[in-house]
């Protein structure tokens, strides 16, 4: 199923009662074909060089001598800008983490950077891609000549965009010899080696502002992933090399504080945080109600104030079958209450058109897909693995954001208000109580309505580095379900401007 907590979630029930020195070097190759890179000492590339649709170009950097990139140019998706695709090759070429990256439909040479990721953990960024906030989408009524329409509302509007299949094991991603990545702080390893190749390679984007973007898992994924990049940051610039500009995180519908997860879904549920009037049979919710404390107090004892592998897994267990098992049995659709569904598999057919495109072998071979086996949305062997570790139960991923904010990294947390998995209440719960320097300030401010095309969108509230925003109407994957809010919600990040 599509983003995360419903793949993690049901899992956890189960399994537990996942320089520059030197120029770049570069070389090309056919597509598939890799060996050793011969450093060169010619200045580093521009990517409009990058012409090959046959071929890809190899990109390697003497700081990071177990990654390189391939690149090549393709055809895929927006013929109204450069489109490139390739892999980042880690630990000496054992794994390999495909992306896509999107030209800016405005301003390639001036606009911002973008890396898009979806959640999971294991889910595609095809996905975000081609069902929420691509330049296309999948055709569902299969009447365009390549499979995809055009989308208006795409975020490569104002911005250059990346979407990075990651770990390895997602998507087109893959290890030629087993080889995983099973936790959040590794995975964040090769995300910084990626942008950075990419950024030192190509000086033209040297110095643009870079933002990272995601949705579910990554409510843990990002605070990570920069973290890491602002970490290295200090590191570059003490032994005088360039750094990246990073400016801001983006979360959609995440899941970062464990804390108020089930008190949130509680209120969707059995209140009327989603739908005017509580959906849930009121027997359930008095259940429900008297379960919740019980479940905190489990969750407080054996995952957040100290971490006991077994008793925290044994608490989330809990919490799943007294919180959660009721909204499954009631048929809604777990990404948007609004909606009933018969399976919750087949909710949205579109997921299975975008995993039947992208295995079209003339896809695969447009965009140079290497991966053995079909591609598939999400990976459950990826998730299982991250759950093995209890990834985001072990880590209190709120303090990475409260130590971004007071380091003046911006940070944009944003919900569709119909979402059950990882729905506002629960984000703004924990937003609320979020320990940094400007709590104060941000609990002194007040919500106000925010417009787009002269209707209410949802509301916000803002201070100082922190901005939280909701969409009304919109379920877990906002750019879908509302392409002209999300679109107009990153663009005025973006821009600076209060949304």
């Amino acid at each position: 199923m599509l983003l995360g907590a419903l793949v993690l979630l049901a899992a956890v029930a189960t399994s537990v009662s996942g320089d520059i020195q030197r120029p770049f070097a570069t070389e090309t190759h056919s597509a598939g074909f890799m060996e050793h890179l011969v450093p060169e000492v010619d200045s580093t590339v521009s990517l409009a060089s990058i012409t090959s649709e046959e071929t890809f170009t190899a990109l390697s950097h003497p700081r990071f001598p177990n990654h390189s990139v391939r690149i090549k140019k393709s055809t895929f998706c927006d013929p109204t800008v450069s489109v490139y695709t390739g892999y980042l090759d880690v630990d000496a070429g054992a794994k390999h983490l495909f992306f896509y990256f999107f030209e800016s439909r405005r301003d390639p040479a001036k606009d911002d950077i973008m890396m898009w990721i979806n959640g999971g953990p294991g889910c595609s960024s095809g996905l975000g891609l081609l069902f929420e906030l691509g330049p296309c989408r999948i055709d569902m009524t299969k009447t365009s000549s390549n499979g995809t329409n055009w989308n208006p509302y795409s975020w490569n509007k104002e911005a250059n965009i990346f979407f990075l299949d990651q770990p390895v094991g997602v998507g087109y991603s893959y290890a030629d010899f087993g080889e995983t990545v099973e936790t959040t702080e590794e995975a964040a390893r090769n995300v910084h080696a990626f942008i950075t190749i990419f950024f030192e390679t190509f000086k033209q984007f040297a110095g643009r502002p870079l933002h990272l973007a995601g949705e579910s898992y990554g409510g843990r994924y990002l605070p990570v992933f920069a973290s890491e990049i602002y970490d290295q940051n200090e590191i570059a610039k003490v032994e005088g090399r360039s750094t990246l500009n990073l400016q801001s995180i983006m979360i959609g519908n995440g899941i970062t504080d464990i804390s108020t997860l089930y008190e949130g879904r509680y209120q969707i549920e059995c209140g009327t945080a989603a739908l005017d009037v509580p959906f849930q049979h009121i027997s359930t919710c008095v259940r429900m109600k008297s379960a919740l404390p019980r479940c905190q107090a489990l969750m407080r004892d054996s995952c957040i104030d100290r971490f006991d592998h077994m008793n925290c897994g044994a608490a989330v267990a809990f919490c799943d079958s007294e919180m959660t098992t009721a909204y499954w049995a009631s048929g809604r659709n777990v990404y948007d209450v609004s909606m009933v569904c018969d399976d919750q598999d087949l909710c949205y057919p579109d997921e299975n058109a975008v995993a039947d495109f992208l295995n079209l072998p003339s896809i695969r071979e447009m965009l140079g897909a290497e991966s053995p086996g079909n591609f598939s949305v999400c990976s459950n062997t990826v998730s299982r693995n991250f759950v093995s570790h209890l990834d985001k139960w072990a880590h209190h991923t709120q303090h990475y954001v409260a130590a971004l904010l007071e380091r003046g990294i911006r940070v944009l947390i944003y919900a569709g208000t119909y979402d059950y998995q990882c729905n506002w209440i629960a984000n703004k719960l924990w937003v609320d109580k979020l320990e940094w320097s400007g709590q104060s300030a941000y609990a002194k401010q007040q919500w106000r309505d925010w417009v787009v095309d002269g209707h209410h969108a949802g509301a916000t509230k803002k201070s100082g580095a922190l901005t939280f925003a909701t969409v009304i109407g919109a379920g877990h994957m906002v750019p879908h379900d509302k392409p002209a809010e999300a679109q107009a919600l990153v663009s005025r990040w973006l821009a600076k401007q209060d949304i």
